[in-house]
């Protein structure tokens, strides 16, 4: 599918993210997964410092829509944050504004060929960086049924024996390639009314964690962040369900807990609400933005 094809990408919570990031002439910008470039083409038209500033992303689609930024000499990274980060604090780069918005783009979602959703009917994918091995076809069709109940159950929230009897349902219709047939193998094992959530929901959710590592990323770049921000640098993170921001309120907390040793303090003391601030935008629901400043 062409770069052309793909639908726009709403950047969610925008107007607050500037707000706490409050970018002025000159800062640089780093953007650790800065997909379509939505909250980052507002950002840098505000700094004016391109050549200064760094995007990240590991979708290759999210790097060709981010090459139209290169032109004004920002600088891409085609790889996941935790490994941009990583190699930016060996170089002893430091950014004034850091951005890390945790959600899957729309893109991802509409495109039916990426595999993210089941609303359109696609091939079992789900990676973000589609150069690496493992996908949700890798898993549905190879883990064994502990191993798809520990994922559905830790990552899906899903209760430990519904989790089980899907694991048990989905290695007994093996071979599974596409999205809509894993779809109705958990719908028929979920009894009972649906509501509003279609019943699979949750172990797409699941599978997509596990199929880009997303929790272990997160966990492992929180404590490099004082690292990669400059003195007064802002940080703002984005997260979209409750695993996600269990870990950022937690390493924010122990900023606060940690005293003089602290390196980072809170812009938010409640996270700001997606469902409160952006209720124009449907996929900003779930969404929950915190933010510090490095002391």
């Amino acid at each position: 599918m062409s770069i052309k094809d793909n639908p726009i990408h709403l950047p969610v919570l925008l107007d607050d993210v500037v707000k706490l990031l409050d970018p002025q002439k000159g800062e640089s910008y780093l953007d650790l997964t800065a997909g379509y470039g939505g909250h980052a083409s507002v950002i840098l038209e505000k700094t004016g410092n391109y050549h200064g500033s760094v995007l990240v992303d590991r979708d290759d689609y999210a790097i060709q829509h981010l090459s139209s930024l290169t032109t004004k000499r920002a600088q891409l990274m085609h790889t996941d944050f935790l490994s941009a980060a990583k190699k930016l604090v060996e170089e002893n780069k430091q950014f004034d504004l850091l951005l890390v918005d945790l959600g899957v783009s729309s893109p991802q979602l509409d495109q039916s060929d990426r595999g993210f959703s089941f609303k359109n009917s696609g091939p079992l994918d789900m990676r973000m960086d589609r150069r690496q091995e493992t996908s949700a076809e890798t898993l549905v069709n190879e883990a064994s049924v502990s191993e798809l109940t520990r994922i559905i159950h830790e990552y899906g929230d899903e209760p430990f024996r519904q989790a089980q009897a899907i694991a048990n349902a989905i290695v007994s219709a093996r071979p599974l390639q596409e999205t809509a047939e894993l779809a109705e193998v958990v719908a028929r094992t979920i009894r009972g009314k649906w509501g509003k959530t279609h019943p699979a929901t949750r172990t797409f959710q699941a599978l997509r964690i596990a199929v880009n590592d997303e929790l272990q990323q997160v966990e492992q770049l929180l404590p490099l962040i004082p690292r990669l921000l400059a003195p007064k640098g802002r940080v703002a993170i984005i997260s979209f369900h409750s695993l996600e921001d269990r870990l950022v309120k937690r390493y924010f907390k122990d900023q606060r807990d940690a005293g003089f040793e602290a390196e980072l303090t809170e812009l938010t003391k409640k996270p700001v609400a997606g469902n409160l601030h952006d209720v124009h935008n449907p996929r900003a629901r779930s969404a929950k933005l915190r933010a510090a400043v490095k002391i």
